[in-house]
């Protein structure tokens, strides 16, 4: 036997077996992105960091808000939940301005750190449930929103790319979801194929899972579960999906899956876009190709293909949810005009 192959193909499902990360540097790293927020919202964004109980029970999940400095009044305001990606990361100070466009259309953005995320200490990052209770958490902003009488629980959407995209699915492809339009960019679909075509590096991440505790040829039925391509049928509210050719994390032969099911299962709720070979993002090529954003200005850093992904997001999302309109002066079943 070669014990060096042997290591590099072990994968063990005992946390304990690999090396913790440096926690104190990701709390350090998460308060100088709270702060960077802070800066760039001042006068232009209603910004406050709060907190709501997941739906779970078991823990209190941190987040962002992001709102018009003007408030409409009762149900005057579309919202979205804004959903980050990585197995373990935090939302990103380089969201900024899109998150900006959004409130300035008209929307709520709560984005929340779900459990798993980094910056909140050892225990909230151990808590990872890629696919479980992370949605739960996701989920539970909508709890939160039913708090602020300006936002209608009527124009609900929901947005995420990679790993927040696979929430997003998630979201949707339920029996009943308070959703009324969501859009997944980049995402995570199927983690029976995910993990076999990354191999054991990305399959330790999932295996030392609490609620996982193993790999797919272990636990068939759950990671089935916990692939968004095979709950597609529940699909019952509109849904935008954008893809990239060039992917280097979620390669486009995971994602051309759920394109596929979706073009031939749900062609009149889903729109779908492939974008063959998008001018790169600063990370995994295509990957980010819709997330291109000056680190140190926080101003997009448009392409031709970045353009073309948000144009088309919020042409989606304004159609169906409306953010201009100020329901708050319905009078009756007529709106003014």
């Amino acid at each position: 036997m070669d014990p060096e192959r042997a290591q590099r193909l072990y994968v063990s499902n005992n946390p304990s077996d690999h090396s913790k990360p440096n926690y104190q540097a990701q709390i350090e790293a998460k308060a100088r992105t709270d702060t960077r927020f802070a800066e760039a919202c001042e006068g232009v964004i209603d910004f406050k960091q709060v907190k709501y109980r997941s739906s779970v029970g078991d823990l209190d999940i941190p987040a962002y808000l992001f709102q018009p400095l003007q408030k409409r009044g009762p149900k005057g305001h579309a919202a979205l939940v804004w959903v980050h990606g990585g197995v373990h990361s935090n939302q990103s100070e380089t969201m900024f301005p899109f998150i900006k466009e959004a409130v300035d259309r008209g929307y709520v953005v709560i984005a929340p750190d779900y459990r798993g995320s980094t910056g909140y200490g050892e225990a909230f990052y151990q808590a990872i449930d890629y696919g479980g209770y992370e949605i739960d958490d996701v989920m539970s902003a909508v709890d939160y929103l039913k708090t602020l009488p300006h936002v209608d629980q009527a124009r609900l959407g929901v947005i995420g790319w990679s790993h927040g995209g696979y929430i997003t699915l998630f979201t949707v492809f339920r029996d009943k979801t308070p959703f009324a339009a969501a859009a997944a960019i980049v995402p995570v679909t199927n983690l029976v194929f995910r993990l076999s075509y990354k191999g054991p590096s990305y399959q330790r991440e999932f295996a030392t899972q609490a609620r996982i505790a193993g790999l797919p040829f272990e636990k068939r039925d759950l990671y089935i579960q916990r692939s968004p391509l095979y709950s597609v049928d529940k699909l019952h509210v509109p849904l935008l999906v954008h893809v990239a050719t060039n992917d280097e994390d979620v390669n486009f032969v995971e994602d051309q899956q759920i394109i596929d099911a979706l073009r031939s299962r749900k062609p009149d709720l889903a729109e779908t876009k492939i974008y063959v070979d998008p001018t790169p993002g600063p990370v995994s090529g295509g990957h980010t190709f819709s997330r291109r954003v000056n680190p140190q200005t926080l101003q997009r850093d448009d392409s031709p293909e970045q353009r073309d992904s948000w144009n088309r997001t919020w042409a989606f999302l304004e159609w169906h949810l409306r953010p201009y309109e100020d329901r708050s002066k319905t009078t009756g079943t007529k709106r003014e005009k």
